[in-house]
């Protein structure tokens, strides 16, 4: 695996490995996804798998079967489970050799990878006996190699530890519960019998584990899907954002230095266009050392303008973030325990991360250029009218086609959207069920394409 340096010599690795770790690591998500790690379904193979790995009996009791999303951590399944579903996941990568690292459960060694390379690292001795060869380590070198009759023979540190594993089970025997063959008989219960092994109840107390689960919860999942609002952003949205700082009390400042801004832009453009001379022969109004002095006057005032309103707009955005992401990791840390086993580790991570650079960097820029472009229109607005009030004519029809506009654009685009969106769900419908005609396939997808255009239709005369 590349995990330990390598001082002299040549390593060479011919072929696909898969690894399995004595601690289960499960991924958030459902438990096929689990499993496949990525690959395609092949459905013979994957029922055999589950099989091997003794998972048939988890995902019948499982509320959703393979289905079911896992929490974080796996919290919703037992230890037992969470290594099944492990070896399931490296059996179904079909690799060349296979490292295993003392799991729970190695019955599948036996059946499933009996033609493949395994390298199982344990303590445990009861699977040696099949094993091709034995490597003994001790204080990380290794002592004895060979098969394990022979190496049982020979009277070292590995016949102590198969001593030792014979007399914990001896331990075990003593006190009741039996030997891993034997059966035991209930002594409250004359009329009832027990059959199940040590190994056997390992497996079922997982499975009875689940049944207590699923009696105290209810019949859903435990990770729900992300809810999302959809639509227009309501105004009570922004207005809530623009008063977080202060309480809004730096939105005025802001409006009155784009407004004086403007209003200097407005005057030093009026100047210079009533200080210039339209021919020689006219008369200058102003000389020239006026004319320049008032309109680097008007040019600093713009200066200092734009300076205030950055400076403002950055303060405010700045302090609206941080009592944002404070508020946010305060929900986060003071969240009932439910709230992390329920909630993905991603999602909480998006949110204070790309969620919240959109607000560190983006909304307040994006509200503000909206705000001062709106503030430019109606001083243009202003100036125009100066010269013909007809103007405001003209631009209520063009403020009501850019909104006639608008509401094209969106249709459409979302009836791009809806359409592209049934073609792909059709298609996999189709190939991947294939209970449907080509004919039906195609009357269908128009069907639905009819219904599209129709509200498309409507929402347009609306």
């Amino acid at each position: 695996m590349g995990e330990v340096p390598k001082i002299y010599g040549t390593l060479k690795l011919c072929g696909t490995k898969a690894y399995v770790s004595q601690s289960p690591w499960i991924q958030s998500g459902k438990i096929e996804q689990n499993i496949l790690f990525g690959k395609e379904m092949d459905r013979e193979r994957y029922e055999v798998v589950l099989e091997a790995c003794s998972l048939k009996k988890d995902l019948e009791i499982l509320s959703f079967g393979d289905q079911m999303v896992i929490g974080e951590r796996g919290i919703n399944l037992s230890g037992g489970q969470k290594q099944r579903i492990q070896i399931a996941r490296a059996l179904y990568q079909d690799a060349n050799i296979y490292l295993f690292d003392d799991p729970f459960s190695a019955e599948c060694l036996m059946g499933l990878l009996s033609s493949k390379i395994v390298i199982y690292v344990t303590h445990q001795v009861e699977f040696l006996h099949v094993a091709d060869i034995v490597f003994v380590m001790k204080d990380g070198k290794f002592t004895q190699a060979g098969k394990f009759n022979d190496i049982l023979n020979l009277g070292t540190d590995f016949m102590d530890l198969v001593g030792a594993h014979n007399e914990a089970l001896s331990a075990l025997d003593s006190v009741g519960v039996g030997p891993v063959e034997k059966t035991s008989i209930s002594k409250e219960d004359n009329n009832s019998a027990s059959t199940t092994g040590a190994v056997q109840k390992v497996d079922n107390r997982d499975v009875q584990d689940s049944k207590i689960d699923d009696l105290g919860v209810p019949k859903g999942q435990l990770v729900q899907e992300e809810e999302r609002e959809k639509g227009k952003v309501g105004f009570s949205v922004y207005w809530k954002y623009i008063t977080t700082a202060h309480g809004g009390a730096l939105l005025p400042f802001i409006l009155l230095a784009q407004i004086l801004f403007q209003l200097l832009q407005i005057g030093s453009n009026s100047w210079m266009a009533w200080t210039t001379l339209v021919s020689a022969d006219v008369k200058p109004t102003v000389t020239s050392s006026t004319l320049i002095i008032v309109y680097v006057a008007l040019a600093v005032g713009s200066s200092f303008c734009i300076l205030f309103r950055s400076l403002l707009l950055a303060t405010a955005g700045y302090k609206t973030a941080t009592i944002i992401f404070y508020k946010m990791h305060l929900c986060i840390f003071r969240a009932p325990m439910s709230f992390s086993d329920a909630t993905p580790s991603r999602r909480i991570l998006n949110r204070a991360s790309t969620d919240q650079n959109a607000v560190d960097m983006n909304i307040s820029n994006q509200i503000g250029a909206f705000a001062f472009s709106m503030i430019q229109l109606l001083g243009i607005i202003a100036v125009m009218s100066q010269v013909a009030w007809q103007v405001f004519i003209i631009f209520i029809h063009v403020i009501a086609a850019c909104v006639w506009y608008q509401v094209i654009l969106l249709t459409l685009s979302e009836f791009c959207y809806f359409l592209c969106l049934l073609i792909h769900m059709s298609h996999e419908i189709y190939f991947e069920t294939n209970n449907v005609t080509n004919s039906g396939f195609s009357q269908f997808v128009l069907l639905c394409v009819c219904i599209i255009i129709v509200h498309g239709l409507y929402m347009l005369t609306c």
